[in-house]
């Protein structure tokens, strides 16, 4: 049976932020994953993980500007210090969160620069924070995220391209982050997708499409993807990334068979 994650910055965002550890908890999730948590002190974070008794599962190492736009900075040739500085400070948080699974965020597409310049900058920055990881035991993932609908001009959006880069990356603790949801608006054929990568899979994230809500409200079959996750053998999380149609708690049926 997969171990759902709950995505604070998705769920029970009815509540502050701080009282979203302890809904999750309640709701029955042990781990819990978010996109960024540099807004709190990183010992205020871990104590709000230690009271509801979660694990932190995965968070993204800073990302530029969220506010104005920016979406990463992995891909960006004229960001290079400032990505490596971003790295200490995820390792940082990393380290007092008891987190050994971080997500690097590529960018957006930057304008007028060649494409082999933004690949090398890529491959050199995704190593450096790999062998920065490496130095606490931590996996250093990436993920495909679809340019078409949700993030116009993100960089990495193909899921070939991303198992190139690993390989061309040639470290052994990075990984695929692989979310359906954003598969699914990608290429689809999810089950042969799961079955190619699985090897390098380190970390799912769920939504249904379309509308990016909880499963059981799209076209996706969710019930047979976590049937496939569990022969294949998967032993990570499963990271709950969905937008609730209404209300985390009221959209929490689909959870209650697992």
């Amino acid at each position: 049976m997969p171990r759902f994650a709950a995505n604070l910055s998705f769920l029970f965002t009815e509540a502050p932020f701080p009282e979203r550890f302890a809904r999750a908890a309640a709701a029955g999730f042990a781990g819990v994953e978010y996109l960024f948590p540099y807004d709190w002190p990183a010992a205020e974070v871990a104590e709000w993980l230690r009271a509801a008794s979660l694990e932190q599962v995965l968070f993204n190492l800073p990302a530029g500007d969220w506010a104005t736009g920016e979406r990463g900075l992995a891909c960006l040739p004229d960001r290079q210090r400032e990505f490596a500085a971003s790295v200490e400070t995820a390792l940082d948080y990393a380290c007092q969160l008891g987190c050994r699974r971080l997500h690097c965020m590529a960018g957006l597409r930057p304008a007028g620069v060649a494409e082999a310049e933004v690949e090398e900058t890529y491959i050199a920055n995704l190593r450096h924070a790999a062998d920065r990881l490496a130095t606490i035991g931590a996996t250093l993932t990436i993920e495909p995220i679809n340019s078409r609908l949700d993030m116009p001009g993100y960089w990495l959006d193909d899921i070939g391209r991303a198992r190139r880069l690993l390989d061309a990356i040639g470290r052994d603790n990075i990984a695929l982050q692989l979310d359906l949801y954003h598969a699914q608006i990608i290429q689809g054929d999810l089950a042969r997708t799961l079955q190619t990568h699985f090897a390098r899979i380190a970390h799912v994230q769920i939504a249904d499409n379309p509308g990016r809500h909880e499963p059981g409200t799209g076209e996706i079959h969710y019930p047979y993807l976590f049937g496939l996750l569990d022969q294949l053998g998967y032993g990570g999380w499963v990271g709950c990334e969905y937008k609730p149609a209404t209300t985390t708690e009221a959209g929490l049926g689909w959870l209650a068979r697992y």
